[in-house]
């Protein structure tokens, strides 16, 4: 029980400790900037596709409305016939309402199976960061405890051990 503990590999807990701290400093604004990036995604599709083909669907009726009410009023007009022009202004608004209506069904399809696919990884995301901002600053900080402890113990200088009984008391008792 008296024997001095072999610490030997202070160095390497001290190696240990620094290159957890620099890994930390590296790995959690990476799961910031993915959480980040899933949030912003989010936005994206929510805010500005949505409205960005709302708004050109809005765009693309008026335009095929116009279109419409032109060879509407060719074929009423006594005077002249419809021109292929008319026929094909109209075609090609049809057909970008169509474009902008498939888009936005796209993005609502999205929108609905971005949460159902993304939150699974955001809650894993989320765990990895309290264990990089929690646990893994305990664990540095017990490591600097332990590094402290352990080099404050491996300077100290062994002492007389007090079960030996003392030179005096022996020579006490021989008288």
């Amino acid at each position: 029980m008296a024997e001095k503990a072999q610490v030997t590999s202070l160095d390497a807990l001290e190696s240990f400790r620094s290159h957890l701290i620099v890994y930390l400093s590296q790995a959690r604004p990476a799961v910031e900037e993915v959480s980040a990036e899933v949030m912003r995604t989010r936005m994206w599709l929510e805010g500005d596709q949505r409205s960005h083909w709302e708004n050109q669907m809005r765009r693309r009726m008026k335009v095929l409305e116009q279109a419409q009410e032109a060879l509407f009023s060719s074929r009423l007009g006594a005077l002249r016939h419809e021109t292929a022009a008319e026929q094909m202004a109209v075609h090609r608004a049809k057909h970008a309402v169509e474009e902008a209506d498939a888009k936005l069904r796209v993005l609502k399809k999205w929108k609905r199976e971005f949460e159902g696919r993304v939150q699974p990884l955001v809650k894993q995301t989320e765990k990895l960061h309290t264990v990089f901002t929690n646990d893994m600053v305990k664990a540095v900080t017990f490591l600097t405890h332990a590094l402290n402890t352990l080099a404050a113990y491996a300077d100290a200088k062994p002492g007389p051990s007090s079960t030996a009984p003392s030179q005096t008391q022996t020579e006490g008792s021989h008288v």
